[in-house]
């Protein structure tokens, strides 16, 4: 047998052996959530980093001395403004009250038997009875008297006022803090901490900026008070307003940054002192933006890449440009049309023409119209 039919044979055999052998399967459609982008009208916004801070923070210190008869306040406890917190033991404060009463009602009775002595040794001086020396004695007696009188009066309404303080209530309302002392403990007037209340309705955020940013704040400002966005971030979606309130007298020379405030009303109490959140200081307004959600952009190494859903169920990769950050959305400046579809989530198990199946039904579109999620 010659070398040409040997090679006929063996192909022969060969594609006899190929028959039995399947064609690998095609990898199975990949599940992802989609959303379109869409065209509407976004904030222009300074984003920063802030906390949250307390309206107001007080410390709860007593103004005498004494025992702790009773703490009236669990810690944690939400508070009135004049509610009672704390009792100090009124009985030393109670007697000395009763004591300065006591000398103010005698040294009264003697200041009215001086004055009428007086009065009395002021009309016998017309008849020659007293002497002028007798009277003027009388007179500086009453008139003595009297100062002795206008400091019990004195010591009487101090001592009334520190049976008052033996009851200390909170000047604001808020939040009680944690127990300092506990009851039976013995305070030291005007030194020992009792406690802490903080006001946290409203509250206050801070949050420093660029000083470069200052300028278009300030004239923005002058337009209309601003408002300040806030996100807990990883806590809550939710997104939270309130005003610009303060903005700082100085830049800080060795960061370049200014401190500014805004006020929440906070009537829900979720924000809470010392709370970071994302910050975002809308001073304007972009019409005309196109916006996809910010989980549809991958960083690629030389550029933001997105998936578009192509016509037949492929997703195609695709570069784009961000302008920026909007919280949970991203402006772009290219790469993407306004009703294209682009994928939110599944990024990570997709290639450049691969086969997807969407798995979420997309409502971006129907709410972008009034600019909420």
């Amino acid at each position: 047998m010659n070398k040409r039919y040997s090679w006929l044979i063996m192909a022969a055999l060969a594609g006899l052996c190929s028959c039995g052998k399947k064609t690998p399967a095609p990898p199975p459609p990949v599940p992802v959530a989609t959303a379109p982008a869409v065209t509407k009208t976004m904030p222009l916004a300074v984003e920063a980093m802030g906390s949250v801070e307390a309206y107001n923070s007080l410390e709860i210190i007593p103004q005498v001395s004494g025992q702790i008869l009773k703490l009236h306040f669990r810690e944690g406890d939400e508070v009135q403004k004049d509610a009672l917190l704390v009792t100090i033991d009124p009985a030393p404060f109670t007697e000395a009250l009763r004591a300065a009463e006591a000398r103010l009602a005698g040294d009264e009775a003697t200041l009215a038997f001086k004055t009428s002595e007086a009065e009395r040794k002021s009309r016998l001086i017309g008849e020659g009875s007293v002497s002028r020396s007798e009277f003027d004695k009388a007179r500086a007696e009453a008139d003595a008297q009297k100062d002795i009188v206008h400091a019990d009066r004195a010591v009487v309404a101090q001592e009334r006022l520190n049976v008052g303080y033996c009851s200390i209530r909170s000047p604001i309302p808020g939040r009680a803090g944690a127990y300092v002392v506990n009851q039976g403990a013995v305070v030291a007037a005007n030194k020992t901490t009792l406690l802490v209340v903080n006001q946290v309705k409203p509250v206050y955020v801070t949050f420093s900026v660029p000083e470069k940013n200052l300028p278009e704040i300030r004239t923005a400002q002058e337009k209309s008070v601003l408002t300040v966005a806030i996100r807990v971030p990883g806590a809550d979606a939710q997104t939270r307003q309130g005003r610009l309130t303060f903005i700082d007298n100085t830049v800080d020379p060795a960061t370049g940054m200014i401190r500014l405030k805004g006020t929440f009303a906070n009537t829900d109490a979720f924000l809470w002192p010392g709370l970071y959140v994302q910050v975002s200081l809308i001073i304007g307004e972009e019409p005309g933006a196109v916006v996809i959600p910010a989980s549809a952009v991958a960083k690629g190494p030389k550029s933001d890449l997105v998936f578009v859903v192509k016509a037949g169920g492929t997703a195609e990769l695709r570069a784009v440009q961000v302008r920026r950050m909007a919280g949970d959305e991203v402006v772009l400046d290219g790469g993407v049309s306004p009703g294209e579809i682009v994928v939110t989530d599944g990024l990570n198990k997709l290639k450049d023409g691969a086969v997807i199946v969407i798995a979420n039904t997309p409502t971006f579109a129907t709410n972008a119209a009034s600019g909420t999620r």
